[in-house]
């Protein structure tokens, strides 16, 4: 075998190995939680504005505080009790998610 052919297995066994690692590492992850949320913060909503700015609604022990996120970082917009909310709004009757419409889109049955 040649330089370059024992390079281009070399690269690909490398490859290989990194992947197989990285799945093991996300999926070890995933079965321990890490990254999952707890606690008493929860994300109740988000407004994307463009590509860099957003609002989020984050619901902290009874209180909802409005978030602005952009470029600059995160700035408390405002600030309202949990129960001012409205309550969450159903989906129309006869529509699907996304998910569903895809997988029948590409063949499989959901």
């Amino acid at each position: 075998m040649g330089t370059y052919a024992s390079y281009i297995v070399q690269t690909t066994i490398t490859l290989l190995a990194v992947c197989v690692i990285a799945f093991v590492v996300l999926y070890g992850a995933r079965r321990l939680g890490i990254g999952r949320p707890r606690g008493p913060v929860e994300l109740v909503g988000l407004l994307p504005l463009d590509a860099r700015r957003a609002i989020y609604l984050v619901k902290v022990a009874g209180q909802v505080i409005v978030v602005g996120a952009s470029e600059a970082g995160f700035t408390k917009l405002g600030e309202m009790a949990a129960d001012a909310l409205p309550p969450e709004e159903k989906a129309p009757e006869g529509t699907r998610p996304f998910a569903d419409v895809l997988a029948r889109a590409l063949g499989g049955k959901r």
